[in-house]
């Protein structure tokens, strides 16, 4: 039976749906994904551009909006894209992962159909297909507030979306061929804000302009492939009002470190002399200082900007205490009238009852003469069927095993390194607790999509159970990505309460790609669509279940 036909019954429960409550307005974009030649640090190169652009168009919507995003794949390798830090509630269908989707093949589409719910601030898009991130495909999202529902702040006079991050020379296909030897990848070549990059003293244009008086928004994410970065505007404090969808206290920095895929927005208010100045992205915890200029020039200023550079924060040991003392003066503005992000009504988040605790200790191996990454000693291989797919089939006893890694794992290095399909079965609406252990030499970025979590604490040292009194259980930033320094812990907490096979992965790609993430998979028992929606009739079925009866659609 074809599958609008087998979606019947639920689209006329969604349609009684409709009519009882009108839907939500609908944001529509059309995308080309092609190859063109840019020069993001100065040497021509090819990129992956969408519309003709990189970084890509940005999706500007309100939230409660339904983005429509059809994608037009005209690269010659199969593509997909990923919506970093949003949530996609109840559709795990096109998180745009490939362990939820079939990839979007050569000349062919896709169109993606998700809701942005309850989540203002400020997030991106990128590939997750092969090592395509270091190449482009990288666009930012901006969710704004309704307007019944005020944001802590006055509007600014405009609204700057900042995409810095590390860059190689090299190019992607390259790079994903080194992917299977004994060896890193090696360390980037410099870094590029906007998809430029500058030196101090040359001509350049300028990335923004601001006019005498007036406050400005700059929304900062780190879309790099590795390299934690340093932001500083030259003569201007920066006030932080939002962390990946959280109103935070409106603390003064010089200077923040933004790791990688982690955004956040500041205020800068042009009370300079009106004249340019520099903005700098320097590297941070990496063995090689990169670093790049860009000009944020006044209307109508005067006077060339000056030579002097603001001070970066401190290097090695230093460095890390300065930066986790940065991370612990984040707060969730609890005063502030906005939507706060999922899990909902969580706002006593520290009196909840964790019901699992899951340590993941992620570690560098060689198997079988290749470098690979592990979680809890499991190097995650990927499956020609999406996992989600396989599950939804119920074939999924074919393509992989839930649980082989151990929530509480030895401490010693595993003997055996293993390559498979990482999957933690989890029950829907739990309330859990994530240890991240990084037993390495450095940093380490973890994200989770489909929702966000309580970041309460990171330390120095190995976890303990004793160490919970420490956490930070009033105020913690609700987000979706955390930093991990090295030979240090962090520590989460997040009700799992949006059904669907999610993504937990490490934000450098490199170590993504060689095996350090996994999936978790929280099925609701009801199979209703109040928890889940249908898989949608246009979604791609590849690998084992291409040709297989349906299963029966959910209802209300």
């Amino acid at each position: 039976m074809m599958r609008k036909s087998l979606l019947a019954a639920a689209a006329t429960a969604l349609l009684c749906l409709s009519l009882a409550n009108a839907e939500d307005p609908y944001v529509f974009y059309e995308w080309k994904v092609t190859y063109g030649t840019l020069s993001p640090l100065g040497i021509p190169q090819q990129v992956i551009l969408i519309n003709g652009q990189f970084p890509g168009p940005r999706i500007n919507c309100t939230s409660n909006n339904n983005i429509v995003v059809n994608v037009f794949n005209q690269l010659d390798e199969p593509f997909l894209l990923t919506w970093n830090g949003i949530q996609q509630r109840k559709n795990s269908w096109v998180d745009g992962t490939p362990g939820t989707m079939c990839p979007i093949l050569p000349g062919s589409n896709f169109t993606y159909k998700f809701q942005v719910k309850d989540q203002i601030g400020s997030y991106y898009y990128f590939p997750t297909t092969a090592m395509h991130r270091a190449a482009g495909g990288v666009g930012p999202i901006s969710v704004h507030s309704r307007a019944l529902i005020p944001v802590p702040f006055d509007t600014p006079a405009d609204d700057f979306s900042v995409l810095v991050g590390d860059w190689y020379l090299k190019g992607h296909k390259a790079l994903a061929g080194l992917l299977n030897g004994p060896n890193p990848l090696g360390l980037p070549d410099g870094i590029q804000i906007n998809g430029k990059s500058g030196k101090v003293g040359e001509k350049m244009e300028p990335l923004f302009t601001m006019e005498a008086g007036k406050t400005y928004r700059y929304r900062f994410c780190n879309i790099g492939m590795r390299t934690s970065i340093n932001v500083r505007f030259q003569g201007h404090a920066m006030k932080v009002v939002e962390i990946e969808g959280s109103h935070t206290v409106q603390n003064v920095y010089d200077s923040l470190d933004v790791h990688v895929g982690q955004c956040l927005s500041v205020l800068v208010t042009a009370n300079q002399n009106p004249k340019d100045y520099y903005l700098v992205a320097s590297s941070r915890f990496s063995k090689k200082e990169l670093m790049t200029v860009g000009i944020v020039r006044y209307a109508n200023g005067k006077g060339p900007v000056s030579l002097d550079l603001p001070s970066p924060p401190p290097k090695s040991a230093a460095g890390i205490a300065w930066s986790l003392n940065q991370f612990r003066s984040f707060r969730w503005n609890l005063t502030a009238s906005a939507a706060r992000p999922n899990p909902q009504g969580s706002y006593h988040y520290g009196d909840i009852k964790i019901t699992r605790t899951i340590k993941l200790i992620n570690r560098m191996a060689n198997k079988d003469g290749k470098l690979v990454y592990t979680v809890n000693g499991v190097s995650h291989v990927p499956t020609a069927t999406p996992l989600k797919l396989a599950e939804y089939f119920g074939v999924a006893d074919k393509v992989f095993k839930y649980d082989i890694i151990k929530d509480s794992p030895d401490e010693a290095e595993p003997a055996k390194v293993i390559l498979q399909p990482n999957v933690l079965n989890a029950t829907f609406r739990n309330f859990v607790e994530i240890i991240f252990e990084n037993h390495e030499k450095s940093i380490q970025t973890w994200h989770l999509d489909g929702h966000s979590f309580f970041a309460v604490a990171i330390e120095p040292g190995s976890w303990t159970p004793e160490k919970r009194k420490n956490y930070n259980l009033v105020d913690a930033v609700s987000r979706h990505t955390i930093q991990v320094y090295h030979n240090s812990w962090a520590a989460i907490l997040t009700t799992l309460d949006n059904a669907g096979m999610w993504n937990l992965r490490s934000e450098m790609r490199e170590r993504a790609s060689r095996g350090q993430q996994l999936y978790i998979s929280v099925l609701s028992p009801e199979r209703s669509l109040r928890d889940e929606y249908n898989i949608p009739d246009n979604a791609e079925l590849c690998g084992i279940v291409k040709g297989l009866p349906e299963p029966t659609p959910y209802t209300i």
